[in-house]
């Protein structure tokens, strides 16, 4: 028995952790239907993750995952800083506030993150998955110890192999249809922005470790291509953002449920690392020209959000991180247990269908 078969799904499914999207309330309903439910806790510091993991766990027994953010420390260039406040400048004028003097890192990576570990150690959460990178030998031994299954993303075979070696109990393949943040552990580096299934496949081929295929996938039929091209299991995100679980706001349903969805893009604006969103008036300052440099990420992340408070104060909801993958127009507003229900109709039918086709040989 492989480390991930550990989770004994009942349904090969992941709900992507979506940290500030996912709920311990969506986690557990997802969980309770039969796959595996997910919290993001990069935004959180170790009382507020404990708090979450604490939720979860008083609405369902079934295994759930906690998903950590592993990106390098920034690098702090105070001029490239007060060059990207200064672009968004005239951008905060408009709602009437000024661009922020001085930026910070709104928070910390698990890598540097003692506090974080010291709580997953003791209430230790049954799978734990890490995106932007690796934690350290240590960390990962600590982990392990307290018994849980380890998973991690990677948008290359390069980064797939590396997490292999660090010992993942499974690889989350994400192609570049997901939503969200690209899980590039160097974002500077070139980009092969391999899609879903050709990851998957590559994947399923070069390594040994069981592949979760991630990006695009919205349906049973996509689940079944998924389980075809070798994936134990698809993990999916913007999917469940229309769920009543979800703490998505009603801007971003709204712009989910309308003509935006056809239009995603990756953009660095919002945050300082590629992550794909619904077209808005926040991806939209690219298209001007002569775009600065944004600061390192998370840095960046503080002037965006500091620029999405001072616009929803207006009235103005366009400057949210309003993430979706390539497949946002097949999303469903519907409870996140009446979505797996009907998820698993669909791979059923998918199967039933393309067993009904003849044989082509």
């Amino acid at each position: 028995m492989s480390g991930f078969d550990r989770i004994d799904l009942a349904f090969p499914l992941i709900q992507a952790p979506m940290a500030g999207v996912s709920t311990p309330v969506l986690a557990a309903s997802v969980s309770d239907a039969g796959g595996l439910g997910s919290i993001g806790v990069g935004g959180a510091d170790a009382a507020g993750a404990r708090r979450m993991i604490a939720e979860i766990r008083e609405r369902t027994d079934r295994p759930f995952n906690v998903n950590l953010f592993v990106h390098p420390a920034p690098r702090r260039d105070p001029a490239r800083e007060e060059a990207w406040c200064a672009w968004l400048a005239p951008v905060f004028a408009t709602f009437d506030m000024p661009a922020p003097a001085l930026l910070r890192a709104p928070y910390r990576s698990f890598a540097d993150d003692p506090e974080m570990l010291d709580m997953l150690r003791v209430v230790r959460p049954p799978v734990i998955s890490f995106h932007f990178g690796l934690p350290p030998a240590d960390i990962v031994a600590v982990l392990r110890a307290a018994g849980a299954v380890l998973l991690a993303t990677a948008t290359s075979v390069e980064e797939a192999r590396a997490a292999e070696e660090a010992g993942m109990d499974a690889i989350i393949a994400q192609g570049i249809e997901a939503g969200g943040h690209r899980g590039m552990f160097d974002p500077a580096a070139p980009d092969d922005a391999l899609g879903t299934f050709v990851l998957t496949r590559l994947l399923a081929r070069q390594c040994r470790c069981p592949v979760i295929a991630a990006g695009g996938i919205m349906d049973g039929a996509g689940i079944a291509a998924a389980l075809d091209l070798g994936a134990v299991a698809a993990q999916m995100g913007t999917a469940f953002i229309l769920c009543p679980e979800s703490a998505a706001d009603a801007a971003y349903r709204a712009a989910l449920m309308g003509p935006a969805a056809f239009h995603t893009r990756l953009t660095s604006l919002i945050s300082g690392r590629p992550a794909r969103a619904l077209v808005n008036r926040f991806t939209a300052l690219g298209d001007g020209g002569n775009v600065p440099v944004p600061p390192d990420y998370p840095v960046a992340y503080d002037a965006g959000k500091a620029l999405n408070a001072a616009a929803k104060a207006c009235g103005e909801a366009g400057f949210g991180a309003q993430w979706a993958g390539q497949g946002a127009p097949m999303a469903r507003s519907m409870p996140a247990a009446q979505l797996v229900a009907c998820l698993r109709d669909e791979l059923a039918a998918a199967r039933a269908e393309a067993k009904a086709l003849p044989d082509r040989r």
